[in-house]
């Protein structure tokens, strides 16, 4: 921002100054050329009337002398023609004398008694030249004609010489300009600056360098004020929200507990008849207790700063699938494990197995008798050096599977599909996606080839490590979290 405020500042002087010292510089330039050839075309009027008295007096003789003291003193060179266009003297070259230049314009345009005033260059120098041709004498009676010519060297150097002045003086402003501007810039940029800091702070859950409210301009003192305020209320919100799922834990957990335990101890006392009521108010009783557990972890997923670390995702598979093999064959149902090649990828610690956790519960239990449930590996690689390589973990089930919509609605909050059972929270897949995205990863339902739903759960290869990490948020690793294979709890399908 500093370089984009100096740069606007410093193209706006330079507008300016080009605005300014161009047309400055032409018009000194036209003007010294056009002094130098008035001036020069007055000395040449004067010199033709001199050498014009000369010659009606029969003075002749004197034309050289004359031409060379009035060379000498201004710095040019004098050529007298008579009436013919017959040179009489040339203080360049001594040979002209006696030639004919009447056929030359400047002269011919002269001895019509018309002065002529031009430039032109020499060949052998390719030097440029003023050259002055006047007549002497009025249009009835031209006695003679005077050319004076002068180098334009010293006139350009003049004029070089000013517009490298203008070049230096401009640079100086310039250079003073890049100074306050730097020094404004500066003085706006660093509050914004110190916002900044201060957000990614605030994002991390905690400010140690707040903003100063005494510094840079008035408008951005008062957003420093306003919002270091924000930030005090919003940290205050966020203890009062921790204190509470951590009071609430541990509150709740006492009550149902008990409760559990006098429901139970009512079963030797009831009727047969309300033994089904009994079983049913306790399933309720631990579906609503993993539902509070459930909302505590996904509480405790936005307070809680986690770095992802690099794991083993085809031993979590194999770990997670040994577990859940023996609640599956009670089901009679298969868990096959496909994709042996050991993959390193990046997720916070404990997340894998909660990710594995609940998809399969949300498989097993649609799964029916004699079907299976296949985890599957694949590593997708990258197309280019900005895309990092991913790796897809796959649950595929052979169950009735979902809609589009119902697949678009799986991941909110207590939804549950029409034809799921009255077992599941609704917090599972909720909970899947927050661990999955907090490894910078991402989760997706989709049809499986032979029917059911496959569940697609893409992480970053461990390669993304030599990359940018991004500092996430999600859960502490709670085990209660995790779905119990007992009751498969935690699905949301």
């Amino acid at each position: 921002m500093t370089r984009r405020l100096l740069l606007s500042h410093l193209s706006l002087i330079l507008l300016v100054l080009l605005a300014l010292e161009v047309p400055f510089g032409v018009f000194y330039a036209r003007s010294e050329l056009s002094r130098f050839s008035h001036t020069a075309e007055q000395g040449a009027m004067t010199l033709a009337e001199v050498c014009e008295d000369k010659m009606e007096h029969g003075l002749t003789a004197d034309l050289p002398e004359l031409a060379i003291a009035y060379g000498e003193r201004t710095g040019g060179t004098v050529l007298v023609a008579d009436r013919r266009g017959v040179v009489l003297t040339d203080t360049a070259a001594h040979a002209m004398v006696g030639k004919d230049l009447s056929a030359e314009p400047d002269i011919a345009t002269a001895l019509h008694d018309h002065p002529a005033v031009g430039t032109r260059r020499t060949p052998p120098t390719d030097g440029e030249f003023l050259f002055v041709t006047v007549p002497g004498g009025s249009n009835a009676a031209v006695a003679c004609v005077v050319r004076t010519v002068y180098a334009l060297g010293p006139l350009k150097a003049r004029v070089h010489t000013t517009w490298l002045v203008l070049a230096a003086a401009g640079l100086g402003v310039l250079a003073a300009a890049s100074l306050i501007g730097f020094a404004l810039a500066r003085s706006i940029t660093r509050p914004v600056q110190a916002l900044e800091r201060a957000t990614a702070q605030l994002a991390e859950g905690r400010i140690t360098d707040p903003p100063a409210a005494d510094r840079g301009p008035p408008e951005l003192r008062r957003l420093a004020a306003s919002f270091t305020w924000t930030a005090s209320r919003l940290q205050q919100l966020l203890r009062a929200q921790q204190a509470f799922a951590s009071d609430v834990s541990h509150q709740l957990k006492t009550p149902l507990t008990s409760l559990r335990l006098r429901l139970e101890n009512f079963e030797p006392h009831l009727a047969p008849c309300a033994q089904g009521s009994l079983d049913t108010a306790l399933g309720e009783l631990e579906r609503l207790s993993r539902m509070v557990q459930g909302l505590l972890t996904l509480a405790r997923m936005e307070n809680t700063e986690i770095r992802a670390e690099t794991a083993d995702l085809n031993s979590v598979v194999a770990d997670r699938a040994g577990i859940w093999t023996a609640f599956a064959e009670e089901q009679q149902v298969d868990i096959i494990v496909s994709g042996g090649t050991s993959v390193p990828v990046l997720a916070v610690p404990g997340a894998l197995e909660q990710i594995i956790d609940n998809l399969l519960s949300n498989a097993l239990r649609v799964s029916a008798p004699g079907t299976s449930v296949t985890l599957a590996l694949t590593t997708t690689p990258a197309h280019d050096t900005r895309t990092p390589p991913t790796v897809e973990l796959h649950v595929i089930d052979q169950g009735p599977g979902m809609t589009e919509a119902e697949r678009h609605r799986a991941f909110d909050r207590f939804w549950r599909a029409p034809h799921a059972d009255h077992d599941g929270t609704g917090l599972g897949l909720p909970l899947v996606r927050h661990l999955t995205r907090a490894g910078g990863g991402e989760v997706t339902l989709e049809t499986a080839p032979g029917g059911g739903l496959d569940a697609v759960v893409r992480l970053r290869h461990a390669e993304c490590r030599t990359q940018q990490d991004r500092t996430v948020t999600t859960a502490d690793v709670d085990s209660a979290a995790r779905p119990r294979p007992a009751r498969w709890s935690a699905g949301a399908s």
